[in-house]
């Protein structure tokens, strides 16, 4: 293989993803709560303009369910790495599921840890595209189970203004300030040069659904890598694991009169994912 077609070491694989818990570990830990909770990071492989991977997506997912399950008593769970990218198939590497597929595989997952005694999941998902999520978790609640899907929109917004990025929601839609910033914490390896001058706007995105991505970005890019910065993604995370709070002491109530969760203090938003719906 020739000099240029090697991939560089540089930017080799990112290790430390998979849980590296044992079957005693999810037994005691189990042991110690009310409720056993495991945390689903949803992510995507898709592109993220010439700066950060396909992977970066399933890196964010990854980088807040850790954070949760270090302050939480949660089960870990290994990352979905390939969902919703049907908006970004004009660039060469992405790779999609069904929304049909990407349902059935989180039911399974669901139904499999209710069989070894984990009756409650939350979906941290990192890609704002997995709209079929929402159903998900909609339909489950509907039955009695219990699930959630977080980061809510209002959760990503309070992380933003915690963590001082200047990009508004709407305008940091993909591979943008909070991307690259919550990467250059988590995982500054994966970044190559670019992020400093790939800024992209575009606000208007109403056709997105019918034209794609590429109807708005030749890059690839929607909104303003450039100010993203390692401590901004500390603080991203860290707002994010106090939003948790809120999710876990809904989860682990006790039943309401319906035979569903009862609400104590604030309630997540019905349709989380990553910002903005963003992609």
């Amino acid at each position: 293989m020739g000099g240029s077609q090697k991939r560089s070491a540089a930017y080799g694989p990112v290790h430390g993803l998979l849980p590296a818990d044992t079957t005693e570990d999810v037994r005691t830990r189990g042991a110690g709560v009310s409720r056993q909770i495991a945390v689903l990071p949803v992510g995507s492989f898709e592109q993220h303009g010439p700066f950060l991977p396909l992977a970066t997506d399933t890196l964010v997912a990854c980088a807040i369910a850790r954070e949760i399950a270090d302050a939480f008593p949660v089960h870990l769970l290994p990352p979905v790495t390939i969902s919703c990218s049907h908006e970004h198939a004009a660039w060469p590497g992405t790779v999609s599921l069904s929304s049909v597929t990407l349902h059935a595989v989180i039911r399974d997952i669901a139904d499999s840890l209710r069989r070894s005694g984990t009756d409650t999941l939350v979906l941290v998902n990192g890609h704002g595209g997995n709209y079929v999520l929402g159903n998900v978790v909609q339909e489950s609640s509907a039955r009695g189970e219990r699930m959630a899907l977080f980061p809510a929109p209002e959760d990503w917004e309070t992380a933003r203004v915690r963590a001082g990025v200047a990009t508004s929601l709407l305008t940091d839609m993909h591979a943008g300030e909070i991307e690259t910033s919550i990467l250059l914490h988590s995982h500054p390896e994966s970044l190559r040069p670019g992020y400093e001058t790939s800024d992209h706007i575009t606000d208007d995105r109403r056709h997105l659904l019918t034209t794609g991505m590429s109807a708005y970005t030749d890059s690839g890019v929607i909104g303003r890598p450039s100010l993203g910065t390692a401590e901004k993604g500390r603080e991203i995370l860290a707002s994010l694991v106090d939003s948790f709070a809120a999710y876990f002491s809904l989860l682990t109530s006790p039943p309401g009169p319906s035979g569903g969760v009862r609400e104590q203090g604030a309630h997540p938003s019905p349709s989380g994912g990553a910002p903005s719906g963003g992609v």
